[in-house]
This record gives C-alpha cells, structure tokens and sequence, in this order.
C-alpha cells in the first residue's frame, strides 16, 4: 500500500525518474512549451513551479538549489533573468497542462505543457488590402 507516498513513480527507477524530470523541466523552461504524456507533465509542473518560484526569490542558495534540477547553465541564466522579470509579480501557478488526446502507438493521454504569460511567436499576418468600391 502507498499510504502517504507523494508523486507518481511512472514506471521507473528513482534515478531515472528524477533523470528524466530534470530534463522536462529544463526543456520546458528553454522551449516554454513542451508535449509530453500527462503523468509526466503534471509531476513535471511540480517541479517547475518549485524552480521558477526559487527564481522569484533570486538569492545564490536560490541559484544553487536549482541547479541541482535544472540541467544548463543558459537556462538557469534565462530563469534568473527573463522569467524572473516576467513571474515577479505572479503568486504562483506558472504553468498549464492543455489536454490533446491519445498517443496513436500505445494510447497514451497526451498534453502539452507550458508557460502561462509567455510572448506567441506567431508569423505576423499580411495585411489584406482594402477592396474600394
């Protein structure tokens, strides 16, 4: 029985599991968007709120605590700068799960998970003339 037992073990070793978590949250803290299966994004968004909201704090035990998650320096430098600016005055809830359906090869949930409040980098759409008349 799990009485108590906090967070999903995914079908995994401890070390892989945490291996892998670490490398979801550093991709989506560089992508701001990554798609994943739904039980990886919801144990994955624990841990990005935890990093992102150490970032808020902005201290050098802050910094140190998450690079022990975060697997690259450009995007701890990234975090303590862009996003910290961006989630200063947010209290929390930094991230969103949207649901997309099943995988086609196993039927596994998907979603993709993502960075609230972060800029679209949408092409710029052309202007269409006015038809006079």
């Amino acid at each position: 029985m799990r009485h108590l037992k906090a967070g999903r073990r995914l079908s995994r070793t401890t070390e892989h599991r945490q291996a892998m978590l670490r490398n979801l949250v550093t991709a989506l803290l560089d992508k701001e968007r990554v798609e994943t299966t739904r039980a990886k994004a919801k144990e994955a968004r624990q841990w990005a709120e935890k990093v992102i909201t150490l970032a808020r704090r902005g201290d050098l035990h802050a910094r140190r605590l998450t690079l022990a998650v975060v697997r690259s320096k450009k995007v701890v430098a990234k975090l303590f700068g862009e996003l910290r600016e961006r989630y200063q005055d947010r209290p929390g809830g930094y991230t969103r799960i949207i649901p997309l359906g099943t995988r086609l090869g196993d039927g596994a949930p998907m979603s993709i998970l993502e960075l609230v409040d972060r800029p679209e980098r949408l092409p710029k759409a052309k202007k269409k003339k006015a038809a006079e008349g």
